[in-house]
């Protein structure tokens, strides 16, 4: 194994502690021999089952089942971002000598798929590889693992162990590279930001986003439809805005996000979350993700700035108005209560000037312009009450409670009274409530 890992070239960048590299630091102690001396066999044993442990950490994370040797070497193969994997992300796989390398790569990973770890067991009076071949999972709640990850490496894996040599790998390899992209933003939907130690930044998956649709939002058929449109338009690469969606609370502005990435994922659509805090990073994220296969939507949720925050002037310079274009592969989606997000008081109205009888104050001008500069503003309203019924109807019917329409809308108005009042998240509630309870009235 030891030897087979070395002959990698694009694939060869493994750091030290990853499990690939350790295995094969391990197997080339057993090829040497050095095991047979003192309490060398222990020693070594005793270092594979830390790796093994390794490999079922893993596993767990992502739900992987079966063979877990491929699944760990699959994983490692759609996620490694070279040269390679990144131009079969933008263009597919198309003729040029680094395809010799790549398959170079290829023929390693296929042997490393069929190595025969039966000597080293028999060698050393273990069993644990074989037991990793033929893995039988603990059936686990989803929301314990990315099943979207877990659904692709084990469906790639499974085509990999069928694959009859480097070139049925290398097909199997850039297809998906293709379809689905290389590494995290390829695999996940959603991503939050980090800082790094040294200063730096690091995206970190949403493993498992709310998988919200459209058609679950009930109502609001006008505000989906603008929304809709400018998205579809951003996916097919034609011109589209960055979006404000603004107005009461509970009415469904994060959900449609949400659900709108959930519909168009599958057509490249990722969505990156980055808090009020973050926005001094902006530049740094979408120098990072401007040359990516993708269609990214930096999310910004409950958008607002108090008089003394000036974090919005961050905002303002990516938004419109900096020196670098912003690329087409990004948008910006923000979500408010306030219709103007920076909070204006009597003192921004003390420097009127009077002007050919108009008046104009600087200060409201630099805080209303961040509201004009995204190009599509969506108002969510409060329902009316009838509408306000006819959600929780709707809602009611979808988990599956029998209550007559005359019962549900005469606890659901109970409900809002002592609930925050009527909204679409006060529906939600209702219905949750009901459907704990299992339909019945208390």
């Amino acid at each position: 194994m030891y030897d087979e890992i070395s002959r990698l070239i694009l694939y060869g960048d493994l750091k030290k502690d990853s499990v690939l590299y350790q295995m094969g630091e391990l197997f080339r102690r057993f090829d040497s021999g050095e095991y047979h001396t003192g309490q060398g066999k222990a020693l070594l044993i005793q270092d594979i089952y830390t790796q093994v442990k390794r490999l079922l950490v893993i596993a767990t994370n992502y739900g992987f089942d079966d063979n877990l040797w491929h699944n760990y070497l699959t994983f490692l193969l759609i996620t490694d971002k070279n040269p390679f994997s990144l131009t079969c992300e933008k263009v597919g796989a198309s003729e040029g000598s680094v395809n010799r390398f790549a398959k170079n790569d290829f023929h390693v990973f296929w042997n490393l798929f069929h190595y025969d770890f039966r000597a080293v067991e028999s060698a050393l009076g273990i069993n644990c590889f074989s037991i990793l071949s033929n893995y039988k999972a603990i059936e686990k709640k989803e929301l314990m693992y990315n099943k979207n990850v877990s659904e692709k490496v084990r469906t790639l894996s499974a085509r990999l162990e069928q694959a009859r040599d480097e070139e049925d790998f290398f097909r199997s390899v850039t297809d998906f590279y293709h379809d689905y992209g290389v590494g995290m933003f390829g695999l996940n939907k959603a991503f939050r930001i980090a800082e790094t130690d040294n200063r730096g930044i690091t995206f970190l998956p949403i493993n498992n986003m709310e998988q919200v649709m459209l058609d679950d939002l009930i109502g609001y058929e006008i505000q989906k439809k603008k929304l809709i449109d400018n998205t579809e338009a951003f996916v097919q690469g034609r011109k589209a805005n960055n979006v404000l969606l603004f107005g009461d609370s509970g009415t469904g502005k994060s959900t449609s996000i949400k659900a709108i990435v959930n519909e168009y994922y599958d057509q490249g659509l990722r969505m990156i979350e980055i808090y009020k805090h973050q926005f001094q990073n902006l530049s740094d994220v979408i120098s990072r993700i401007k040359n990516r296969n993708y269609k990214f939507i930096i999310y910004m949720d409950d958008l607002s700035f108090e008089e003394f925050e000036v974090e919005y002037k961050f905002l303002k310079a990516v938004i419109e108005g900096g020196v670098e274009t912003r690329p087409d592969n990004i948008l910006i989606y923000a979500t408010s209560n306030r219709r103007h997000l920076i909070r204006e008081t009597w003192n921004d109205r003390s420097d009127m000037e009077n002007e050919n009888g108009l008046h104009r104050s600087d200060t409201m001008e630099e805080k209303l312009s961040l509201f004009h500069r995204f190009g599509v503003t969506i108002s969510y309203s409060k329902p009316s009450q009838q509408e306000y019924f006819h959600i929780v109807t709707e809602l009611a019917a979808k988990a599956g409670l029998s209550l007559s329409r005359e019962e549900l809308c005469a606890e659901a108005n109970k409900w809002e009274l002592s609930h925050g009042g009527i909204s679409g998240r006060t529906a939600q509630q209702f219905v949750n409530y009901l459907a704990g309870q299992n339909g019945t009235l208390s």
